[in-house]
């Protein structure tokens, strides 16, 4: 690649952590994580709740102290997101590590490297913040996400063959860790 067409595509990409949502911001976070979960991405939901539902989540999250949100943006709109969350105040013996939540990057935003840079803006807050640790799940199904964590030398370190169920059907799950 030219330094040129670099510099074109990192312009258009853009990771950072916010404290304050707009209007438009949950609108948009809203629409990317919808599109993540329709295609098998999201974090959790099987199929998209409402969008009233959707939207309040997002206002929810920015009210909990104890989260980090991580945005990513591609040509200036939301494509992807994750959260950083602090362990409870009284859990001292585990204050020392973290929990990586919510990770998605919209289909229409895959293959830019958008995925990268939002783990690696986790790890930065979260050694920021202290912590040496941080533990992940993931559902099996999740290749494209389970390849970033494990880019980013995250060890799988448990696996669950219960962890979720869809469709009827269990869907084995795996959890991560990566020393900071």
């Amino acid at each position: 690649m030219t330094p040129e067409l670099l510099r074109d595509r990192a312009a258009k990409l853009s990771v950072e952590t916010v404290e304050q949502l707009t209007e438009r911001d949950i609108h948009e976070l809203s629409d990317a994580a919808e599109a993540a979960i329709l295609s098998g991405g999201g974090f959790g939901w099987l199929l998209p709740p409402p969008k009233s539902v959707m939207e309040d989540y997002w206002r929810g999250v920015q009210m909990i102290p104890d989260r980090h949100l991580i945005l990513a943006r591609l040509d200036k709109v939301i494509a992807g997101s994750c959260q950083i969350v602090r362990p409870p105040k009284n859990n001292e013996a585990q204050n020392f590590a973290c929990q990586l939540t919510t990770f998605f990057v919209a289909p229409w935003a895959r293959g830019h490297g958008l995925a990268q840079m939002i783990v690696a803006e986790a790890e930065a807050i979260a050694k920021s913040e202290g912590f040496v640790m941080i533990n992940l799940d993931v559902r099996a199904t999740q290749d494209r996400a389970i390849q970033s964590f494990e880019a980013r030398n995250f060890k799988r370190y448990a696996t669950n063959e219960y962890y979720a169920k869809v469709k009827g059907d269990y869907v084995t799950g795996y959890y991560y860790h990566k020393e900071l």
